[in-house]
């Protein structure tokens, strides 16, 4: 039981709330009500749950020397020699193998980029994220990618629109991502993760700034822009505007007031501001596609 309970956690399973970004196609393609369409995403999500469980593990394996010095990670199963590295291993195989095999089974190009993104994270751990600015820009890649997925194993169009929306989103949640280990290790930061030595706190806090304002800027211009008005015969997703900005300011109070954004899907799942926000941005959303 103690070692099942060992590698559930090394999955990380609070983490899999990143997927749910494979959900978007299927939102603003107005398509959450078509039953395959549905289930597709659904397994396209449990598939990508698999896939990012074993990207944990791989990352817990390759990185547990570091995590052992680190005040938070070095509790984690692995490190803390609570879960064998044989053990973690297996299943790393089983969950990567399980993904892709899912993947496969769904839709060849759905395959194809979740392979794509098994190999970038694996290249990720193993020499990107030693490489400043670049690494900032594999961990957004990430959630990019699950859109992208999403709108593949569905077989929809993916507006240019909503791609530049996710990837600067993502950009905005990296970042505040390195801001957060920078100060949570202080001095000990370059010690843990070399790459921190490249950064500052300055230097973060003017990337977010600039993210957050094209995150802004981008999303208010997708919502009145014509292509948006002819694809959704409706210009009220600019009463959504509000929802975004809130959702963004919240997130930068919690960043610099209260020391978060370590892990972003922990954050919206632990402040309740911040997740009711993000309900009723979805909700308006879909109401305003949805029931025109």
């Amino acid at each position: 039981m103690k070692t099942a309970i060992a590698v559930l956690k090394s999955l990380r399973p609070q983490q899999w709330i990143k997927n749910l970004f494979i959900f978007a196609p299927l939102l603003f393609a107005q398509k959450m009500l078509e039953t395959a369409s549905l289930v597709k995403t659904g397994l396209a999500f449990l598939s990508f749950c698999a896939l990012s469980g074993s990207v944990y593990i791989f990352n817990d394996l390759n990185d547990l020397d570091e995590d052992r010095l680190h005040a938070v990670r070095s509790k984690r199963p692995l490190a803390s020699g609570q879960l064998k590295q044989t053990t973690a291993g297996i299943v790393l195989v089983i969950f990567a193998a399980a993904g892709l095999a899912s993947a496969a089974a769904l839709d060849r190009n759905f395959f194809f980029i979740s392979l794509f993104y098994l190999l970038l994270q694996v290249a990720y751990s193993l020499r990107l994220k030693n490489i400043v600015i670049l690494d900032i820009f594999i961990v957004a890649a990430g959630f990019l990618i699950r859109v992208v997925a999403g709108g593949l194993v569905i077989h929809v169009y993916i507006s240019s629109w909503l791609l530049i929306c996710s990837a600067l989103l993502a950009l905005f949640l990296a970042i505040g991502k390195r801001r957060h280990e920078l100060s949570f290790l202080k001095d000990g930061a370059g010690n843990h993760r070399p790459i921190l030595r490249e950064y500052s706190v300055l230097l973060l806090d003017q990337m977010i700034s600039v993210v957050t304002a094209s995150t802004l800027l981008a999303y208010c211009l997708y919502t009145i822009s014509e292509e948006t008005v002819a694809k959704f015969g409706t210009r009220n997703l600019i009463f959504t505007i509000p929802f975004v900005l809130y959702g963004i300011f919240r997130y930068l109070y919690l960043i610099h007031k209260k020391a978060g954004g370590g892990t972003p899907e922990t954050l919206i799942l632990k402040d309740k501001p911040l997740l009711l926000d993000v309900f009723l941005w979805i909700a308006s959303s879909a109401l305003i596609l949805y029931l025109r």
